[in-house]
């Protein structure tokens, strides 16, 4: 009789010994281990600097790319399944750089007490569950959360959960709680003998600082998130203008003990000082950048700082926040589009953000593209800012961003040309991440 187990099953069964358990399963899973998906496209946008090809089959080998053919090829098995995308256009899985799936919107200080005081860690990050499976179902099979607003590291715990495949949501790096110094961050304003909770970690000092990046690292953090500015006004000239928070001896301790460790920075920076002062620190990325001066920029692009406008979410919090008493909201907007358009000039490599959370999770951050290209940007390469360049930003050019062997297989597909109409990105209506099909016509 012909052997149909591996040594190690038959010694099993003849021994009956719980190994045949174990054994059994992994002769099961060497025969069935690959699951062929052939992806066909009508036309495909890789993510690369290639120009969009049409009619082409992604074959699928369980959760990466093997390969990509042209025409519609036919499956080499009778296992392998076919998902006819023919009337789409693929493009790889979305990446968002700035989230923050632990609030729901906050465009006054009211919206953001009220979570931070109310809801506790644990239903915030039941609605943070939530969060995820949205953005995965907008599209984005990779985030950056850049920190949790109160809510220790609870992304840390959501990120493994996603990982392990407790529940659904994208990839995920996470910054875990985010520095400020004393004064500088909500929550504000109580009585001084009433204990609040702040959104930060709150450091004061060079050694405090090395302190908390190692603290935080320690917890899981990917990256570390620093607050560089606040108190915004615009000068006579049409400058930008700031309160810094850290001194530059702080924000250097930051940046050298984040880069020892192998973590990058990400700073928030929205105006002059707190732009410059990041950049003379070597952070990695600066958040928003409201206004950032012609230098600073020529700085950026020498030593590839990254630039995440988060665009939309400042467009919608404007009016609400000018109704409570900052005016200065809706003119930041107009010198925000400026600084863009002068930071495409400029060669600054910019990646796709919307601070999602800073805008409820039932507004669909795609429609961050809209504006990206309204500034200046072409289709491609707002496309290319949720592709390959974020891919870069996170330093996982070699696993997601572009469709290409060797990768995950994390793909997305829309009814249209995105680089035609920029907006058909906001009706994503097929999500592929690693070889499972999220979301289907």
């Amino acid at each position: 009789m012909t052997a149909k187990f591996p040594l190690t099953v038959a010694f099993a069964m003849v021994i009956g010994s719980p190994l045949l358990m174990s054994a059994v399963a992994s002769a099961q899973n060497s025969a069935v281990s690959e699951q062929l998906s052939y992806v066909r496209c009508g036309r495909l946008i890789d993510g690369t600097d290639q120009p969009p090809r049409a009619n082409v089959t992604i074959v699928v080998k369980n959760d990466r790319i093997a390969e990509i053919r042209n025409g519609a090829v036919a499956p080499g098995g009778s296992a392998a399944r076919v998902l006819d995308l023919s009337q789409q256009t693929c493009l790889p899985g979305l990446i968002d750089t700035h989230t923050h799936v632990l609030l729901q919107g906050d465009i006054t200080a009211a919206d953001y007490d009220e979570q931070l005081l109310k809801q506790s860690p644990e239903y915030r990050t039941i609605l943070a569950t939530v969060n995820a499976r949205r953005a995965l179902e907008y599209g984005f099979t990779t985030i950056r959360d850049v920190e949790t607003e109160g809510a220790g590291y609870a992304d840390v715990d959501l990120k493994k959960a996603i990982h392990q495949g407790v529940i659904p949501g994208p990839r995920m790096q996470v910054a875990t709680r985010a520095l400020d110094v004393t004064g500088a961050y909500p929550l504000l304003g109580y009585a001084p003998n009433v204990d609040v909770p702040h959104g930060v970690q709150v450091v004061d000092g060079a050694d405090s600082a090395r302190r908390a990046v190692r603290e935080q690292i320690s917890r899981g953090a990917d990256w570390i998130k620093v607050y560089s500015d606040r108190s915004y006004r615009v000068r006579e000239d049409g400058v930008l203008d700031d309160v810094p928070t850290f001194t530059p001896e702080e924000l250097k301790a930051i940046v050298d003990e984040a880069h020892r460790e192998r973590r990058k920075v990400a700073s928030h920076a929205m105006a002059l000082q707190g732009v410059h002062n990041s950049v003379e620190a070597g952070v990695d990325s600066i958040e928003h950048g409201n206004y950032i001066a012609d230098d600073d920029m020529k700085t950026m692009a020498a030593r590839g700082i990254y630039y995440v406008p988060t665009i939309f979410v400042g467009a919608y919090v404007a009016e609400g926040r000018a109704a409570a008493g900052a005016p200065v909201w809706v003119q930041m907007l107009k010198i925000h589009e400026e600084t863009f358009r002068r930071a495409l000039k400029a060669g600054v490599k910019i990646a796709f953000g919307t601070d999602a959370g800073g805008f409820p999770w039932t507004l669909n951050p795609a429609k961050e593209f809209a504006y990206m290209v309204q500034w200046g940007m072409t289709p491609a390469q707002a496309i290319h800012s949720a592709t390959g360049a974020a891919a870069q930003l996170l330093g996982w050019s070699d696993q997601v961003g572009t469709i290409q062997p060797g990768r995950f297989a994390d793909l997305v597909a829309v009814s249209g040309d995105p680089l035609a109409d920029i907006t058909v990105l906001e009706k994503v209506d097929f999500v592929m991440k690693g070889g499972r099909v999220v979301k289907k016509p």
